[in-house]
Parts: C-alpha cells; structure tokens; sequence
C-alpha cells in the first residue's frame, strides 16, 4: 500500500519585543505552523537569512530597529524579499499603514489580536504564497523548456546547413575552401555595414549570423547541374553557360522547399534563399537570372557578390591560374555601379586586411 507523503509545515517567524505577545501567537499558532520567535529586528534578520520562512509576522513599535525598517531591509535582499510581510501593530492610522505599504508589508493585524482574525490572515497570506510559488516555479520551467526547445531548433538548423553545404560541396571539388572563405568575407562586409549605421533595416547581430551561415548555400543549385557541365575543366559553350546559370533558381527552389517542409523554423533559409538566386544579379541590372538592379537585389546577395567574385578571383580553377590580390581588388574596383553595389565595394576597401588574412586561413592546399 501506497501513502501520500506528508506536505511539511509552513514556518511562522514572529517577530515581538514582548514575551508576552510572543508566547500568545506562539501559542495561537504552533498546531498549525511551524513558529519560530524573535525578540528583537536583528535577531530576525539574522533567522530569516539562515533559515528563511514562508512568512513573517512583525511587530512595528520595537526599540532600537523598529519593523518599518526590518521590512526595508528584508525587501532589499534578493534571498528574503519574497516573503510575505504582516505587520503586528496597536497604530490604527492612515499614514501609519501607508508607510508600511511603502516598505513592502503585505498586510496589517491590528493589536490587540483576535486569534480568529490572526489565523485567517495568516492562512490566506500562506495560499497566496503557495500560488505565487507555483506560479514561479512553473515560469522557470517554462523557461527551461523553452531554452531546450531553442537549442533543438539551434541544432536542426546546424544539421540542415550541414547536409546541404556537405551536398553542394561533394559535387563541385574544386571550390576548396571557397565555401569557408566566403563566409567569412560576408561576415565581414556586413558587421562593417552595420557598426557604420547602414542598412539597419536588415542588419543586426543576429541577421548578420543568418545571412553568414547561410553564405555558404549560394551554390547549392549545382547539384542540379550535369556533372560534365559543372566538372567541365574548359571554358563552357554557350548552351552549357545557359544551363550552368540555372543553379541560381535551383538552388532557390531547393531551399524555398526545405523552408516549406520546415515550417515556423525555417526563418534562417530567408537570407539563404535571397543568394541563391541573386547572388548573381548585377547592380546596372544586367545580371541573372531576374535581371534585376539596384536595391531591387537584396543586399545579402549583393554582399555574396563581392565575395564570391573576389574569392573566384585569387582561386585556382581548371580553366585559370589564381590572380594576384591587387589584381583581383582592381577588377572589384571596375565592377563598382556596374556588376557591384558601389556602397559594399567601399566596405570591401575598408575591410581589405581581414579578406587578405581570411584568404591567407583558408588557403587551398
């Protein structure tokens, strides 16, 4: 046979200067309670910080700290500030009564005390506690749960990122450390943006985090593409150029379906999808496959742009030998208003230490 486990008693720390007003509560409470006394406020102070209980019942005229000030100093620790606070106290008038609200008492019991009303107001004052108790414990769970829930949705993105990042990179196993490399570069481009007070509709921390771990994705269409197309060591003919430009919508769709198939938790695909479709587009409107311009394209594949030609630049490739830094920053710089937004162009100079020592990390081997 089963018993249910005996709820411990509620503690009563009453706090008098007078034996006898300690022994009559004392006595009016110890059956249901368990009571503990305190003749004086320091001596109350130090009980309830040692062993805290779950309410107080304090008499306010006491020499040498009075309870006006034993409250103050209970609400003003962390430890202690939770417990209910009923004042003991022969003062029948308004200001009395308004300064021990202004302290933090719950509650006044006037003197003397009526042993009915006595119990009843510490009873109520101890099922208010219970619910404020449960309610607080119940928050802090909430809060538990939500932080696991967080860190699973941190992690499903982790593994989505990963397998898709992993795929794109198994076709394509020239690009090396392209994909790392130009990660950071618009990690780059972007904090710069943002510490310069520009384009603070898009960029945040957080945005910026997206929009880096998401870089990686904007050739994840070429999966699409026929392997003696993509792996072609030569320059491509006009209709396999066709086809090889198809990537940017296939690469959009791929994700724009793994958005769907995941619901509220795709928000992190947004920016992924924004490259890889546009991160080709030009700033005169020349590029694909929307041929859009401007602002038009969104400013996270505007920064991929820069990145991405810069890095295919300096990089080795079965068709070209790498070019040389100053050689790459140049032809950046004659894109500038033409295949590049003129503002990301700049934050590329102002950054162009942290691109050399990225490139000089992440060197192919």
């Amino acid at each position: 046979m089963t018993t249910t486990p005996i709820a411990p008693l509620a503690t009563v720390l009453v706090v008098d200067d007078a034996p006898a007003n300690l022994s009559l509560l004392a006595g009016l409470l110890n059956r249901l309670y368990r009571v503990k006394l305190a003749a004086s406020g320091a001596k109350a102070l130090e009980i309830a910080r040692r062993d805290r209980p779950d309410l107080i019942l304090l008499d306010v005229m006491m020499p040498e700290m009075d309870g006006y000030e034993v409250c103050r100093r209970l609400k003003a620790d962390p430890a202690t500030a939770g417990i209910p606070v009923l004042f003991l106290t022969a003062m029948s008038q308004v200001e009395d009564e308004t300064r021990g609200f202004e302290v933090g008492a719950a509650d006044f019991i006037h003197k003397p005390v009526s042993p009915p009303i006595v119990q009843a107001r510490v009873r109520t004052h101890l099922q208010i506690k219970t619910y404020q108790d449960e309610l607080i414990d119940r928050a802090e769970w909430l809060e538990r749960e939500l932080a696991k829930r967080l860190t699973q949705v941190d992690q499903l993105r982790e593994a989505t990122l990963h397998v898709m990042i992993s795929f794109a990179e198994f076709r394509d196993e020239d690009t090396g450390h392209h994909v790392k490399r130009t990660q950071e570069y618009v990690r780059t481009l972007a904090q710069h943006l943002y510490e310069q007070g520009r384009h603070l509709d898009v960029l945040n921390p957080e945005s910026i985090d997206h929009i880096a771990r998401s870089a990686p994705l904007h050739d994840v269409g070429k999966v699409a593409i026929p392997d003696h197309i993509l792996l072609k060591p030569g320059r491509h003919t006009p209709e396999e150029t066709v086809i090889m430009r198809t990537h940017a919508m296939h690469g959009w769709e791929m994700l724009r379906r793994a958005a769907e198939r995941l619901g509220e938790h795709a928000d992190f695909l947004t920016y992924a999808m924004q490259i890889a479709r546009a991160h080709h587009e030009r700033w005169d409107g020349t590029g694909y496959p929307d041929g859009l311009q401007g602002e038009a394209i969104p400013l996270a594949a505007r920064l991929m742009s820069v990145a991405d030609v810069y890095d295919a630049l300096i990089s080795r490739r079965p068709y070209k030998i790498p070019f040389a830094h100053e050689e790459a920053v140049r032809l950046i710089d004659e894109g500038s208003g033409h295949h590049f937004d003129p503002e990301v162009v700049a934050a590329f100079h102002a950054t162009i230490d942290q691109f050399r020592s990225i490139a000089d990390t992440w060197r192919d081997a």
